[in-house]
């Protein structure tokens, strides 16, 4: 039985992992960012040439992290109402988490996922937002999409 995942949607690792990981009826995702596959560029990020970030739209960040989140379940076999916790990886809390939490508030409906949201120096890579998800991919449960 396969336990881990590579995603054919969702950017590839920046590192060596999986994009996902089974154990059991959990599903552990790889912290997840917001580049887009095959591209060099990252949404709503305007870089210098020395490759510094010098202005970045969260908002686009979060939809992009959220869009490859799903990309990642749903080539794991999961889908969106299958999270059931989330770790937010922020670079800038005091700037960026309202914006978060409000986007965070219109993809997912209660009984929210468990969440836990740290504030970090950096990320591998120019960005703002990572986030390391589980889901609860138990198929005989009470399923909710």
């Amino acid at each position: 039985m396969k336990n881990h995942f590579n995603s054919t949607s969702a950017p590839k690792p920046v590192g060596h992992y999986p994009h996902a990981k089974k154990a059991g009826d959990f599903l552990f995702l790889s912290g997840v960012g917001p580049r887009k596959r095959n591209s060099k560029t990252i949404p709503g990020v305007s870089l210098n040439r020395a490759g510094e970030i010098i202005d970045y739209s969260i908002h686009e960040q979060c939809v992009a992290v959220f869009e490859n989140v799903r990309l990642v379940l749903k080539d794991s076999g999961a889908n969106w109402g299958d999270i059931v916790d989330v770790t937010v990886f922020l670079t800038n809390m005091q700037d960026d988490f309202e914006v978060f939490n409000e986007l965070y508030k219109s993809y997912f409906s209660d009984p929210f996922p468990t969440r836990t949201t740290v504030e970090v120096n950096s990320l591998p890579t120019p960005i703002a937002i990572e986030l390391k998800v589980v889901a609860y991919i138990n198929k005989n449960k009470n399923h909710v999409s």
